[in-house]
């Protein structure tokens, strides 16, 4: 048995088993994929890598500044915000990819990847049992969900008649996300002239929400390489299609007119990623929802509080502080 076991390796859920370990508590982190960070999302492929997730931070609060200049000093983020642009409010990225902060954050944890949990239930001796689809079963004292609140509603629902308060999970559910399609386009070195901007953001475009050039944050680019992200409701009316690769298409027509690069439509090569849970549009207003049960359980993540990586630290963090109060109550150190 463990301690605490916690659902989720995104920011909320790996700043919560950071902070616990520390402490002193027995941590298990569980994540479903097979990498960490969770919209702090990289892929790599055609011999690059690109950010299809979260391609930016920007820190407002103290805390969170204090944590990306940590990051910054260590050389796993810069800042990519021209400083000569008026009202300069700076924004940073990672020369190897977002997910490089997942792994800072993972490090010294014992995390489980590629195991998803299938089910929940309390033992007689006051703990909770996870069932992994392997059919492997963990035991812990305590639970943090940290997890987008849909995906936390379809795991928790089994326990709404005997466990859960009705409250609670009507909590969970109000919770609301938009959808969004990613696609990454790689174009060959010889390409045209490549625009001065790094990124356009698109307020009321039917198809487009953002445009970024994802080489601009690398050391040495080998190609020209950006990133799309849809409309809400472009990714919604797409969102169950079997075949993104017309979608995408679309995105690049739509990305090539309104940016006039008509050279954007035609990519080398093109992935493109399905973001059911992007964007908490509803989101929890508190830092955590608590199941205020025995064995403790608490759910937290970017939706609560906000919607950016910085409300999901701060989630994590008031995850350890609830955690930590249902059980040995622990000195819990300062985060910085």
């Amino acid at each position: 048995m463990t301690d605490i076991a916690i659902i989720g390796a995104g920011m909320a859920g790996l700043v919560c088993a950071q902070r616990l370990t520390q402490a002193g508590y027995s941590v298990l982190v569980v994540e479903k994929s097979r990498g960490l960070g969770g919209r702090l999302a990289t892929r790599r492929l055609h011999g690059t890598w690109a950010d299809h997730g979260a391609c930016y931070l920007k820190p407002k609060g103290e805390l969170f500044r204090n944590f990306v200049k940590s990051l910054s000093d260590r050389h796993i983020l810069k800042v990519w915000t021209d400083e000569t642009q008026p009202n300069f409010a700076p924004r940073y990225v990672a020369p190897g990819g977002m997910s490089a902060i997942g792994k800072f954050l993972a490090q010294g944890l014992q995390i489980q990847l590629n195991q998803r949990v299938t089910a929940i239930n309390p033992t007689t001796n006051n703990s909770w049992c996870l069932t992994l689809e392997s059919n492997e079963k963990l035991t812990a004292k305590a639970l943090v969900i940290a997890i987008p609140a849909p995906q936390a509603v379809t795991i928790l629902a089994p326990l709404a008649e005997d466990v859960l308060d009705k409250a609670f999970l009507a909590n969970l559910s109000s919770v609301e996300f938009s959808a969004c399609i990613s696609a990454i386009a790689g174009y060959p070195a010889t390409s045209q002239p490549l625009p001065h901007w790094q990124d356009r953001k698109f307020t009321d475009d039917a198809v487009l929400g953002w445009v970024g050039l994802d080489s601009s944050k690398r050391p040495h680019p080998q190609q020209p390489v950006f990133v799309l992200q849809s409309s809400a409701n472009f990714a919604q009316i797409h969102l169950e299609s079997s075949d993104l690769q017309p979608v995408a298409q679309d995105m690049l027509q739509q990305a090539a007119q309104s940016l006039g690069l008509p050279w954007l439509a035609t990519p080398e090569w093109m992935h493109v990623h399905r973001w059911r849970y992007a964007f908490p549009s509803r989101p929890w207003p508190n830092p955590v929802l608590s199941g205020k049960t025995s064995p403790p359980l608490v759910c937290c993540g970017d939706w609560c509080g906000g919607y950016l990586a910085e409300d999901a630290m701060i989630s994590g963090l008031a995850a350890s502080v609830e955690i930590n109060h249902n059980l040995s109550q622990l000195p819990l150190s300062d985060y910085d």
